[in-house]
């Protein structure tokens, strides 16, 4: 974290390096060296950046400070998936979920402390909003991660509403793909958003990046009751907003499909969604709901699960189901970092 006065290090572009560097009247080239410390080597202090001299490194030290902390906290579910949890202000928090399933491993990473989109069904959203991540601690999730050289992707599926701290995100997925940085390719990035079009339409644009929409149901006035933000972006437009854009061959697009008892798994919304998306080249990630408290809501049965995939399927549109991991762990999204802040 952040000590009083000083500002962090980690998170920032060449170009701001190469501005406090002018600052500190420090040579230019010392910015580069300070960037590859930062984004190519693991350091937790600016006395690691040995090829500084001991003036240049207290220099630095007196304004600034590298910014990366360990988690503070991490739970393993007996499926192998492990949840830590990163301070990110007093009494705040936010959640990584890891997820190695056999040669591959996910990270999924927090944009946001809390929401403010309230959705039904999010336990994030019951929080309330509480701040936005900086572009360092989104990063410092990946960095400070001890499996990080396994990793094989990366999704903005965590805590928060990646297209409302857009610049945040955008920035550090130019740190995450350029060659300065950590260079991966933007096919190992996914970013989910619940369908705020202009950020989405600037996301589009900035990067290359896949692009993951919270979905949940074709029905408008569904939607409207599981997610409030159906009255301002009425899923209509969002999928009109995709179709008039050019993913290529290579970047994906997919919906997010929490499927609830007796509310969204039935033929009826089988047919609309084939309507829905009729020609689109996409894919279809139906969840299973991990119950969180207070909450009307219930999850579908395994065959539920099942016949709707089967359905979609046969309608043409490519669906998976998404393993359930992690429940023996507050594996959902919200459930741990409100156990750490009420102590319950």
């Amino acid at each position: 974290m952040e000590e009083k006065g000083k500002e962090t290090l980690f998170g920032k572009r060449p170009t701001e390096i190469v501005e406090l560097c002018r600052s500190l009247n420090m040579p230019a080239y010392t910015a580069a060296q300070i960037v590859d410390w930062l984004y190519k080597k693991s350091i937790l202090s600016v006395d690691g950046m040995t090829n500084l001299s001991v003036k240049q490194r207290e220099l630095l030290k007196s304004r600034y400070e590298i910014g990366l902390f360990p988690p503070s906290k991490v739970e393993e579910s007996t499926d192998g998936t492990k949840k830590y949890l990163y301070p990110s202000g007093i009494k705040k928090y936010v959640e990584a979920a890891y997820i190695p399933d056999g040669e591959r491993a996910t990270l999924c990473v927090s944009s946001q402390v809390g929401c403010k989109m309230g959705c039904l069904f999010c336990m994030t959203g019951k929080q309330g909003f509480q701040g936005n991540l900086t572009t360092g601690e989104i990063l410092n999730q990946i960095h400070s991660l001890p499996e990080r050289e396994k990793l094989t992707s990366v999704v903005y599926m965590g805590m928060g509403e990646p297209m409302d701290n857009l610049e945040n995100v955008l920035k550090s997925i130019e740190i995450l793909t350029a060659e300065w940085g950590y260079a991966w390719s933007p096919r190992r990035i996914t970013v989910s958003t619940i369908g705020i079009i202009p950020a989405m339409q600037t996301f589009l644009e900035r990067s290359q990046a896949n692009l993951a929409i919270s979905l949940h149901t074709p029905f408008e006035e569904e939607r409207r009751m599981l997610m409030p933000i159906e009255q301002v972006y009425p899923l209509t437009e969002v999928i009109k907003t995709i179709r008039a854009w050019d993913f290529g061959r290579q970047r994906r697009i997919s919906f997010e499909y929490i499927l609830f008892k007796n509310l969204n798994d039935t033929a009826r919304h089988v047919k609309e969604l084939a309507r829905l998306l009729n020609g689109l080249r996409c894919r279809i990630n139906l969840i299973r709901f991990h119950p969180i408290p207070d909450t009307p809501l219930e999850g579908s049965d395994d065959q539920a699960v099942q016949n709707f995939k089967d359905a979609l399927n046969k309608k043409g549109i490519l669906t998976t189901v998404r393993a359930s991991r992690g429940e023996d762990i507050w594996a959902a999204c919200g459930l741990l970092s409100t156990k750490a802040i009420t102590g319950k």
